[in-house]
């Protein structure tokens, strides 16, 4: 699917939110993401660690990233749906629109 304003930009499927407490900074989330929309902060967290970072835009919902994840609860991943696919169901999410497809919290 593309956006309407820019056809060659396509739409994201799905948004990833990382918790940086839980996140040690292993790296193995950002080796294993397709899009490669996910790189090492500069900043330390409070144990010390970089942590992951999501860019903001450009995920597909896979959740390799997730799979690959050791720390639990450090990564979520929503996978983006129309309001189509939301009729006659309970989105679960805390984000509008999405559904969590992969978490461990």
């Amino acid at each position: 699917m593309t956006d309407a304003k820019n056809p060659d930009l396509k739409r994201d499927r799905g948004l990833l939110r990382i918790d940086d407490e839980e996140c040690k900074g292993c790296g193995l989330c950002i080796e294993a993401c397709p899009p490669k929309v996910i790189s090492m902060s500069e900043r330390l967290n409070r144990y010390g660690y970089h942590t992951a970072v999501y860019a903001g835009a450009g995920c597909t919902g896979c959740g390799i990233c997730f799979m690959v994840c050791p720390e639990p609860g450090a990564i979520t991943v929503y996978r983006l749906v129309s309001s189509r696919e939301v009729e006659g169901r309970e989105p679960k999410a805390a984000v509008e629109g999405a559904i969590e497809c992969a978490s461990n919290s």
